[in-house]
């Protein structure tokens, strides 16, 4: 299956090719991770992760134990985008 991609940071290589949004929710669907994420101008989209990708996203925005990640700002790249 092929995979969105997603960075909790800004990358550093290719800027023009990604997009920025904000993560309005996540879920799982056959064992894959779904982010939904507003972009800046226009429609939520959906991203498909594997869910060590999620992981590793969600650790990376330096959430507190207790703070959601839903508003979180993330950039991203559609497959074959």
């Amino acid at each position: 299956m092929p995979h969105d991609r997603i960075h909790a940071r800004q990358p550093t290589h290719d800027l023009e090719r990604w997009s920025v949004g904000t993560i309005e929710a996540i879920g799982r669907r056959d064992g894959h991770a779904v982010f939904e994420v507003a972009p800046e101008d226009g429609a939520p989209v959906e991203l498909v992760v594997t869910v060590a990708v999620r992981d590793l996203v969600l650790r990376r925005l330096d959430l507190e134990d207790d703070e959601s990640p839903i508003g979180a700002r993330v950039w991203y790249r559609r497959h074959g985008g």
